[in-house]
C-alpha cells in the first residue's frame, strides 16, 4: 500500500522561496543597500508633511519644487536684464562715439579746404583715444591743437549733439573774422580783434589799411610785421570799437616802428600811438580824448596818447 501511495510533492511556492532564501552574494547586497552606505535620504513627498532642511534635502515635496523653480525662474531672469543692460549700455556708446568727424563752418569754404580740417581734428582724437566720444570731447582742448598745429584762424569748435550717422558726429568750427590785413611781398595775413595773426580768411577782406611809411627795407616786412605787432594793432581796433569808434586806417609813421597813427572814421585827426604800451589803456585815453576836444570844440591836428596817463594834442 505504502509503494500505492504518491509522493508528496513539495509546493511550487515554498520551493521557490526555499531557493530564494539562499545566502546573498557581495554583489546583490551592495546593490540592495548601497543607499545605506552613500547618501541618507531626506526629506518628504507630501506637502503637508515637513522635514528639517527640505530646501535642501533630494526628496523635495511639489511645493518645494514649486519654490526651487521659481527661484530659477527669478535668477534667469536677472542674468537677462543685466546682458539687456550690457548690450545697451555698449550700443549707447557707439552710438555717442566718434569714428568719423564731418566738418562744418559758418563761413563759406570749399569742399576741398574742409578736408584739411577733418584730418586735423582726427589726428587729435588718434592721440586722445579716450575723447573719441560726443560725452567726453574737450573742445577747448580740440581748439588749442588745431591752433598749435597750423590752424590758427580756428577760434573756436562745438560738437553737435545729435551724430551724423552711427558713429559719425559733426563739429562746427567758429573761424576768426580779421579786422585788419597786411599783405607783405606774397604773404597776406590777418588779425582779429584779440590781436591774434593768421594766414587763411573766410571772410570779407576788412577795410583797415596798413600804410608803410617808414622807408625802412627790410626782407618780406618780417620785422615790422611780426606777430606781436600785427598782434597789438588788432587789439587797438577792437579796443576802439568797443569804445564805439571804427578804425579807418592805420600809418606806420616814418622813421620809426614803434608808433603807429590811426585813423578813425568821423575823426578829422589821427592819434598817435605807441607799441610799448597796452593796448587797452591807449585806446581809453585816446576815447576820453576824443570826446573831451569833441565836447569843446576844439580843433587839433593830432592826439598823442603814447605817455600813460596823460594825452596831448596839437
Amino acid at each position: 500500500m505504502k509503494i500505492l501511495q504518491k509522493k508528496q510533492q513539495t509546493p511550487r511556492r515554498r520551493t521557490s522561496l526555499s531557493v530564494r532564501e539562499g545566502r546573498a552574494s557581495a554583489d546583490e547586497l551592495s546593490q540592495r543597500y548601497a543607499f545605506r552606505r552613500n547618501r541618507t535620504l531626506t526629506g518628504s513627498l507630501v506637502s503637508d508633511v515637513g522635514s528639517a532642511g527640505e530646501y535642501n534635502s533630494e526628496l523635495r515635496s511639489p511645493r518645494v519644487q514649486t519654490h526651487h523653480l521659481r527661484k530659477h525662474r527669478r535668477r534667469l531672469f536677472f542674468y537677462f536684464v543685466g546682458v539687456l543692460l550690457v548690450v545697451l549700455c555698449l550700443f549707447w556708446l557707439i552710438y555717442e562715439s566718434i569714428a568719423r568727424v564731418y566738418i562744418t563752418v559758418e563761413a563759406d569754404i570749399p569742399p576741398t579746404t574742409t578736408s584739411i580740417y577733418e584730418q586735423g581734428v582726427q589726428n587729435y582724437l588718434n592721440s586722445h583715444i579716450f575723447e573719441r566720444s560726443r560725452l567726453t570731447i574737450n573742445t577747448g582742448s580740440l581748439v588749442s591743437y588745431l591752433q598749435e598745429n597750423g590752424f590758427p584762424e580756428v577760434a573756436g569748435a562745438d560738437v553737435e549733439p545729435r551724430p551724423a550717422g552711427f558713429g559719425a558726429s559733426t563739429i562746427r568750427l567758429v573761424m576768426r573774422r580779421p579786422v585788419v590785413t597786411w599783405k607783405t611781398g606774397a604773404t597776406q595775413l590777418f588779425v582779429d580783434a584779440e590781436g591774434t595773426a593768421f594766414g587763411r580768411s573766410y571772410y570779407a577782406t576788412p577795410q583797415v589799411e596798413v600804410v608803410d611809411q617808414t622807408g625802412i627795407q627790410t626782407v618780406n616786412n618780417q620785422v615790422l610785421a611780426s606777430d606781436r605787432f600785427l598782434s597789438l594793432i588788432g587789439l587797438i581796433i577792437g579796443k576802439l570799437a568797443a569804445q564805439g569808434f571804427t578804425v579807418s586806417r592805420v600809418v606806420l609813421p616814418e622813421n620809426t616802428t614803434r608808433q603807429l597813427l590811426i585813423s578813425i572814421e568821423g575823426v578829422s585827426y589821427p592819434v598817435k600811438f605807441s607799441v610799448d604800451r597796452p593796448a587797452g589803456e591807449q585806446a581809453e585815453d585816446a576815447a576820453r580824448a576824443i570826446r573831451y576836444l569833441a565836447g569843446r570844440g576844439i580843433g587839433a591836428e593830432y592826439v598823442d596818447v603814447r605817455i600813460s596817463g596823460k594825452a596831448y594834442y596839437k
